[in-house]
């Protein structure tokens, strides 16, 4: 791990400013979760905390289940990362950093149906040209991901949107459990 040099002293409440550039660096927003623990070797470690992240190997047999019947790209994410993917688009993605233009959509919940092909960057390499939707997937209140389906070669439907919608409420309702 790189040293940062920075010292910061420790408040009468406990608390303790992470410098702005390692927020920067870290991705870390204003008004997101950290975990905070103590590893083996009694460092206390700050990590960045997706409760999205914990789905892990059932994400990726939701987005599985969901191909399976639409043949589109399905995608799960979190507030940073794509955390399950699948379809034809699902090896240039997974696991990647989103795009500002997604990490922006997740902060304002939208729900956006895209019915005309329009170009849309999904990571920051990755910009593909398609009919989409987007579905916020909301939790206790926060934004902490979206679900998307994305076609390249057919145009979206309103039964695509709705199944975006499903998905991201069942979603929702499986992490506040």
């Amino acid at each position: 791990m790189k040293a940062t040099g920075v010292i910061r002293r420790i408040d009468e409440l406990g608390r303790i400013v992470i410098p702005k550039e390692i927020r920067k660096n870290l991705r870390i927003r204003e008004g997101e979760n950290i975990e905070i623990y103590i590893d083996n070797s009694e460092n206390i470690v700050l990590k960045k905390y997706s409760i999205v992240k914990k789905l892990g190997d059932f994400a990726q047999n939701f987005t599985d289940s969901i191909y399976s019947f639409l043949k589109y790209n399905i995608i799960i994410t979190d507030n940073d990362n794509i955390i399950a993917a699948s379809g034809p688009l699902k090896k240039k993605i997974l696991h990647k950093e989103l795009s500002e233009n997604l990490i922006n959509s997740i902060k304002r919940r939208e729900s956006i149906l895209e019915k005309h092909r329009k170009n849309i960057k999904i990571t920051k390499e990755v910009e593909v040209e398609g009919t989409y939707v987007i579905q916020s997937i909301i939790t206790n209140g926060d934004s902490v991901g979206l679900v998307m389906i994305l076609t390249e070669n057919e145009q979206i439907k309103e039964v695509d949107e709705k199944i975006a919608s499903i998905a991201s409420n069942f979603l929702s309702k499986y992490l506040e459990e």
